[in-house]
């Protein structure tokens, strides 16, 4: 790490619910599945990858199965990441007129923002359940495992199905709190990090 490199907090440790009771209960658990189930594709993927390539170099032919596993995890993955995401406060914000605005306001405008978006993801996994629904009708299956398609895409409904938990419990952490917040644990601001002006000037004093 250089001089002028901001020391930032690391997030992806343990994770504490700021919410009391059975909702910090609930947060937690949820977030503990989310590790293991992101750290299990992500390991996964990178075993898959690595015994195909050696298997071209050693046989001349990798495994024919290894592109279908990747595309599972890969979906897997991207919807598992998606409460990940919410719950550190990582999504794009485009945030330009909000933080110009009081802090008051933005408190309103946060549990809005929050509550809309709790309500388009269960409105999405809803039709991706439904998405789910026809392929399943359709009977499909991957050419190289021979398992009926509608399985890879399971993981759709549930990720967006979470997400929008994250989100609802975002906006009673902030009908409950002082602060306000991002996720259930991250509040809102950008006090994590310092420009190189802020870090030359603390070094010289």
């Amino acid at each position: 790490m250089s001089e002028h490199t901001p020391e930032l907090e690391d997030d992806t440790a343990s994770y504490d619910s700021g919410l009391p009771g059975f909702l910090g209960a609930i947060d937690e658990w949820i977030a503990r599945f989310e590790a293991v189930m992101l750290a299990s594709g992500v390991l996964l993927m990178a075993i898959n990858t690595c015994a195909n390539v050696i298997a071209r170099f050693v046989f001349g032919e990798g495994f024919f199965f290894s592109g279908e596993i990747n595309r599972i995890l890969i979906i897997f993955i991207t919807f598992a990441g998606l409460g990940y995401a919410a719950r550190h406060g990582r999504h794009i914000r485009m945030s330009a007129l909000y933080d110009a605005l009081p802090a008051k306001v933005r408190k309103i405008l946060m549990i809005l923002i929050a509550l809309f978006t709790a309500l388009m993801m269960f409105f999405l996994s809803y039709h991706a359940y439904g998405y789910i629904d026809t392929l399943h009708s359709r009977g499909r299956i991957l050419p190289a495992l021979g398992i009926e398609i509608w399985w890879i895409y399971i993981w759709a409904p549930v990720g967006f199905a979470v997400t929008g938990i994250q989100y609802l419990l975002t906006a009673v952490k902030n009908l409950t709190s002082d602060g306000i917040y991002l996720s259930t644990g991250v509040m809102d601001g950008y006090g994590e990090t310092k420009t190189h002006t802020e870090t030359n000037t603390e070094t010289k004093v």
